[in-house]
């Protein structure tokens, strides 16, 4: 497949498209299965277009939207189409009854290729292409003020055709990497330890906390245990380096730009790439 083709089709937090050339660099030269427990947006995955993978979020209406691409992208293709036609006469207007609408799918749990088209949509047109929802699990971001169109029909189609051959799930990291054995890759891109210990802020109501950090540490001592290929990149924070440090573990310091980040002057920083072997 060509890879200019499958692309990530929803801007996220924590994107690792300016990480690739890093991140390809360390990668194993050879491993069996891939796993990807924290997809996101799917930079790594979709520049990699790995055999026998599997991909997880915790997020379940993005894991729809894959399902939705994946299974039926004709019929996601004419949802997306729908809602880009019908703008643009109050566009402020226009995305605040979407993402109204969106939320009342969300509370009903309607995930269907509706959800799917409203969730790229809102993606597109939200500040900063930010997913973040209130203690209801309500997405409350704003308007961006855009009036791009949400999908490209080549890249929607060329994912699915990559997705034929993928296993996507939604559900907890440490279940998603039940079956990951000796010689299969694990990419672990987990939501970020906050610069600020006092600070935890969720971009899912059920949060990543840091117990959540913990766990996920466990978790990559014991699939070193099996024999897999580990590899987790997150913020060069105190507590990622208590978690991982003095364990013989490989830990990369790089350089970032954080495109989410407001203040323009806050988007240079630091994130680490834990290797295993």
């Amino acid at each position: 497949m060509n890879h200019s083709i499958a692309a990530p089709f929803v801007k996220w937090a924590g994107g690792k498209r300016q990480l690739l050339p890093q991140i390809k660099e360390r990668m194993p030269e050879k491993y069996n299965n891939y796993y990807e427990p924290f997809v996101g947006g799917g930079a790594v995955v979709f520049d990699l277009l790995p055999a026998n993978a599997l991909i997880n979020d915790i997020n379940k209406a993005l894991i729809n939207a894959y399902r939705q691409i994946c299974d039926t992208p004709k019929l996601f293709l004419q949802a997306a189409g729908r809602l880009d036609t019908q703008m643009w006469e109050n566009g402020k207007e226009y995305y605040y009854s979407l993402r109204e609408h969106y939320n009342d799918k969300l509370m009903k749990a309607e995930y269907d290729v509706e959800l799917a088209a409203l969730f790229v949509f809102i993606n597109k047109h939200c500040f900063n292409g930010l997913y973040r929802v209130n203690g209801k699990g309500l997405f409350n971001v704003p308007y961006n003020n855009s009036r791009r169109v949400s999908v490209e029909e080549s890249v929607i189609m060329g994912i699915s055709e990559y997705l034929q051959g993928v296993t996507i799930m939604s559900g907890d990291f440490e279940t998603a990497c039940e079956k990951a054995a000796k010689h299969d890759f694990v990419f672990l891109d987990s939501p970020y330890a906050p610069l600020n210990p006092a600070s935890f802020e969720a971009y899912t109501k059920e949060g990543f906390d840091i117990e959540s950090h913990k766990r996920l540490a466990k978790l990559y001592d014991e699939l070193t245990g099996r024999g897999c290929f580990c590899m987790l990149t997150n913020h060069n924070t105190k507590l990622i380096n208590e978690l991982y440090g003095d364990k013989g573990y490989k830990i990369d310091v790089v350089s970032v730009k954080r495109m989410i980040n407001s203040d323009a002057s806050n988007r240079v920083g630091e994130e680490v790439i834990i290797c295993n072997y």
